[in-house]
């Protein structure tokens, strides 16, 4: 596997004939957290800005939103998903999503009308617990295809959801066919955070759940605005919404710049950057990095219509800032807030220790721009969701 880091730099774009991220913004995101908001286990989760960190790495300020109080899933994922499968239920019913809260959703009326439907996915762990959480909570069924590799904890935290869970011998991509697959042969519905031809409506909705982060990380900046946001990736849907949602609230001139980051081996969206063809370019073949949130080998499009116009810099990296970043935010400087963070999550801030601490990535670092000026955002997408490979990592 390569030890090495690289980048792609695009020239900020403006103007006109940008993809539009409106539907990615602000008011919109108003609305998706009010849908969030109406479930019992909703809550605001913590925004922790570690003050002893940005001094020792010399940036100005650096802020970590910790996704692993979401919902109790320990994972970002469920926004996405929830939001996907009310959207569907609503279009469904012939209703706005706004008229269908959760209690109302789950009420019995809705329930008769709507009858019983089974969803279905694909996953590396968190976006398939969030659809079975979704299911379980609304009375419906979830079938849920994981890859191989998969950590066998992450298996069982979605069959305790009562979802029909597995782990197949393919890698992840394959596994999405085989869930498309499945529900042209059995009726089932398909909640995929990642698009084809003929299938956008429900990839769109999971990303506009997920700009509830968004609107969350403004509030609790309360006028702090980031110069720099670091997004990882998979097939890129979370960080072509967030993506999306900063330049609409700060416009394309003035937005923060926005670097996404993927591991070496599961690198589509930085082979798409690279090739910068107009294409959507490939990770083939078994993708093994811990990082197993990222293990995506094919972007999803409508993700990438954004990055490609509203993203920066595309950052594709080796294995160790990943447990660089666990060990950073597992073990605080100082009294800065110690954040539980899994290998996927911690990805983004081990990849700004690394830049701002080893010395042979300075080319990189100056072409991202980070200096003692910078203002910085990472998203911890995940907690510890392989408890065991994360004792593992802050025991090193």
């Amino acid at each position: 596997m390569s030890n090495n880091f690289y980048n792609v730099h695009f020239e900020r774009k403006t103007g006109n004939g940008l993809s539009s991220v409106k539907r990615y913004g602000y008011e919109n995101a108003k609305k998706v957290n009010a849908f969030h908001r109406s479930f019992p286990e909703y809550s605001v989760t913590p925004l922790r800005e570690l003050k002893n960190l940005a001094a020792y790495l010399g940036v100005k300020s650096i802020y970590v939103k910790d996704e692993s109080y979401r919902f109790g899933l320990n994972a970002f994922k469920v926004l996405g998903g929830s939001y996907a499968i009310g959207s569907y239920i609503a279009e469904k019913l012939g209703m706005d999503i706004s008229e269908l809260p959760y209690e109302k959703m789950t009420s019995a009326e809705i329930k008769a009308k709507l009858g019983e439907t089974t969803f279905v996915t694909a996953t590396d762990g968190n976006h398939g617990r969030g659809v079975a959480w979704t299911a379980n909570r609304l009375g419906q069924k979830s079938v849920v295809f994981m890859p191989k590799g998969t950590a066998p904890e992450r298996l069982e935290n979605i069959k305790k959801l009562g979802s029909d869970a597995s782990i197949t011998d393919l890698v992840y991509d394959d596994d999405v066919r085989l869930a498309k697959e499945c529900s042209e042969k059995y009726g089932w519905v398909v909640v995929q955070d990642t698009s084809w031809d003929g299938y956008e409506d429900v990839p769109a909705h999971i990303m506009e759940g997920y700009i509830t982060i968004g609107y969350e990380i403004i509030n609790q900046l309360d006028g702090v605005k980031p110069t720099h946001i670091f997004l990882q990736a998979g097939v890129g849907s979370m960080a072509g919404a967030i993506c999306g949602f900063f330049a609409d609230y700060y416009g394309d001139e003035s937005r923060p710049v926005i670097t996404v980051v993927e591991p070496n081996a599961a690198d589509c969206i930085f082979r798409t950057a690279q090739a910068n063809d107009g294409k959507l370019h490939f990770t083939q073949g078994d993708m093994n990095s811990m990082m197993a949130g990222l293990c995506c080998g094919e972007p999803c499009k409508l993700a990438w219509d954004v990055l490609k116009d509203h993203a920066d810099n595309f950052v594709a990296m080796p294995e160790y800032p990943a447990a660089t970043g666990m060990r950073t935010l597992g073990r605080p400087l100082g009294d800065d807030a110690k954040i539980i963070s899994g290998e996927s999550g911690a990805s983004t801030t081990g990849l700004v220790v690394e830049l701002m601490k080893d010395s042979s990535l300075e080319r990189i670092r100056k072409e991202i721009g980070l200096d003692e000026n910078s203002v910085v955002l990472c998203i911890s997408t995940e907690g510890d969701t392989d408890k065991e490979n994360y004792k593992k990592i802050l025991s090193e």
